[in-house]
């Protein structure tokens, strides 16, 4: 059976599949990332994880895997391949495409962005299959952003598209680590949530799961801490459609798992602050944890796609 090799590296673990034509995951696996070792000794683990996934699959459906797609945060150059820079993995400029073709035989490897491959899945097989223009959310630690079109997510000119998480929506407010201040993420991230609750209810160790029950269950201090949150984001996100005018709006992450509670005051704060624009539909993501790998999966076949394009021209 024809199939793909697909690795999400996130800072704290790997999710990897072997993923069939159609997309779907034959094969699942997950083992820690290790960065306490060290940033050489992560590049190693993502090696060893892959030829594992090479093996196995040779074994499991009798043939080498066509190709393989990574997603890995930070910044990344897609184009030549290389992971640039991830601060919470502790890497520069690591040549992984070439690292990954060299281990695996010289077979074809696509590498992505982790917010941008996890869009790709949400915009073409999740929550925005089916719209030409979307923009994918995803509310965790901090705040990005994929901008879908067509099937595809854009770059940019230098890797930084969708970076709507440091959009500044309270100018001159919190200082954020990009060096602004009032950025979108400092506000509205799950992480920024969690720190506003913690002080609100005097609990170093609630979060921002907990400030959304507090509020389904009316604690006005919880309904003061979230509602700060949503018109930070509508305003963030009210920006991002005017310039984008996307036909869906995808939300995911840790906060996006509050359901309605998030998604009712957020659709009318946005719907508060359009004038001229089209109000986008806006829903929750559908593909969870998995985006990821999927997103690779694509990267993959993707690249597949395009090889046999330019075989049959020759």
């Amino acid at each position: 059976m024809r199939h793909v090799i697909a690795l999400d590296v996130g800072g704290t673990g790997m999710k990897a599949a072997l993923a069939g034509a159609s997309g779907e995951l034959l094969h699942q696996v997950r083992r820690p990332t290790g960065r306490e070792r060290g940033p050489d000794a992560v590049v190693e683990g993502i090696l060893d994880f892959a030829a594992e996934l090479r093996a196995y699959g040779e074994q499991r459906f009798g043939e080498t895997a066509a190709a393989v797609g990574v997603a890995v945060p930070g910044i990344v150059d897609e184009a030549e391949g290389i992971a640039a820079y991830a601060a919470n993995l502790g890497w520069r400029d690591v040549p992984l495409r070439r690292l990954l073709a060299d281990r695996l035989g010289g077979i074809p490897v696509a590498l992505g962005h982790d917010v941008r491959t996890g869009g790709l899945a949400e915009g073409r097989i999740g929550a925005g299959k089916g719209a030409d223009r979307f923009l994918f959310v995803p509310l965790g630690t901090g705040i990005a952003g994929a901008i879908g079109i067509d099937g595809r997510v854009e770059s940019g000119a230098h890797g930084f598209a969708g970076e709507i998480g440091h959009i500044v929506v309270r100018p001159g407010g919190t200082p954020c680590p990009c060096g602004q201040r009032g950025c979108l993420e400092r506000f509205a991230s799950a992480a920024a949530v969690s720190e506003a609750w913690a002080a609100a209810c005097g609990d170093p160790e609630a979060d921002a799961a907990d400030c959304a029950k507090a509020v389904t269950s009316g604690d006005p201090n919880a309904v003061r801490v979230w509602q700060q949150a949503v018109d930070a984001l509508a305003d963030g996100l009210v920006t991002a459609l005017t310039l984008l005018d996307p036909r869906t709006l995808i939300i995911g992450g840790g906060l996006a798992e509050a359901g309605e509670t998030l998604f009712t005051p957020l659709r009318d704060a946005v719907r508060q602050r359009v004038t001229f624009q089209k109000l986008p539909s806006i829903v929750p993501a559908a593909l969870g944890d998995t985006a990821g790998c999927l997103g690779a999966g694509l990267l993959a076949w993707d690249l597949l796609t395009s090889t046999d394009r330019t075989e049959e021209s020759a």
